[in-house]
């Protein structure tokens, strides 16, 4: 089976793997900050950015539709 860029770009491969790192990275600092004993403003800033980092590429990636127009191709 040969793999063509159509359908590794409808799979949306790459957006995925940026989400599943977002995951993680999220995990992690969430499991931080509970951690920390007396946090001050600038960890509690650094969780927040985070938290609303993930909105946005959530959104980005709800919201984002692939692009399948080439060129080439006459419609």
């Amino acid at each position: 089976m040969k793999l063509t860029p159509d359908q590794l770009n409808a799979w949306r491969i790459i957006p995925r793997l940026l989400i599943l790192t977002y995951m993680i990275s999220f995990y992690m600092v969430i499991n931080w900050f509970m951690g920390l004993e007396d946090p001050n403003n600038a960890q509690a800033a650094f969780t927040s950015t985070m938290i609303g980092a993930g909105a946005a590429w959530f959104g980005l990636y709800v919201n984002g539709s692939s692009n399948n127009n080439n060129p080439g191709d006459k419609k």
